[in-house]
């Protein structure tokens, strides 16, 4: 099989808020087709990304408004689980694996594959964590932890015969301030019900790899870490071309789509 290839699409303007989860599909299609492994690195501004059951909360324009006069964004992404925070000091981190592999690798040994991945740097060192932090946002089997604090969210995404594992990870920045915004949306969102069928939020239950760490941690440190593990080719070409296909601007009018009920409760503000 062909070296990684890397796609590292830095911090994303606001009017690309759609385009890194067009374009995981896109990719994790093409991995299959192609027998290629892909590396994907992408972030955006302050940006809250939601579930789809984070859409069927009983006061769902309340819980928009409230998020809103935050001046954080706001998004309905094309997968499951809920809502997590996207700013500069998020990484969002994809491998992305092609048919070959996924033909018997399970879902419980594609999240393995990323825990390993991380395990292999110096962060793994830390004492990594796994199971559920069920009062972090959007817990889940594969949360990764350091002293019983979050760092990272771990979910995959299958695509004909592709898969893109993929990990959210709480790199630095004021992680208690993330964690206190999720917390107001849900508290908007179900009042009286807060605690039920959601996480009941406790921003207290994540931290950062920054506040962990001996040493001072950055984004782009993480990203050298995560490479010099993986072997990986440089940056290609290769990525402007997605832009032109049909393929990404179908699921790119897909996102457009499903965000059409946040966008008809902004515009009324």
């Amino acid at each position: 099989m062909e070296k990684a290839l890397l796609f590292d699409q830095g911090m994303l303007p606001e009017q690309d808020l759609f385009n890194p989860f067009a374009l995981t599909d896109v990719l994790t299609e093409f991995s299959g087709d192609r027998n290629q492994r892909i590396i994907h690195f992408w972030q955006l501004p302050q940006t809250l990304i939601l579930g789809m059951k984070d859409s069927r909360v009983n006061y769902f324009n309340e819980a928009l408004k409230t998020i809103k006069k935050k001046n954080y964004h706001l998004l309905l992404r094309n997968a499951g689980g809920l809502g997590v925070v996207n700013d500069s000091g998020i990484l969002n981190v994809s491998l992305i694996l092609p048919k070959d592999t996924i033909s018997t690798l399970s879902i419980d040994d594609g999240y393995e594959a990323m825990v390993d991945w991380l395990e292999h740097t110096s962060f793994g060192k830390l004492g990594l964590q796994i199971g559920e932090v069920r009062d972090s946002y959007c817990p889940g089997k594969y949360d990764l932890s350091i002293n019983g604090k979050k760092i990272a969210g771990i979910a995959q995404r299958r695509v004909k015969d592709g898969v893109a594992i993929m990990m959210y990870l709480s790199v630095n920045d004021d992680q208690n301030f993330r964690g206190e915004l999720v917390r107001s949306y849900y508290q908007s969102g179900l009042q009286e019900k807060f605690g039920n069928e959601y996480p009941a939020v406790n921003p207290t239950s994540m931290t950062t790899l920054n506040d962990t760490a001996p040493v001072n941690v950055t984004v782009d440190s993480v990203k050298k870490e995560l490479l010099q593990v993986m072997s990986h080719n440089d940056q290609t070409s290769f990525l402007p071309n997605f832009y032109q296909l049909k393929e990404y601007q179908r699921r790119i009018e897909n996102m457009q789509q499903r965000n059409l009920i946040i966008q008809e409760v902004l515009n009324d503000l």
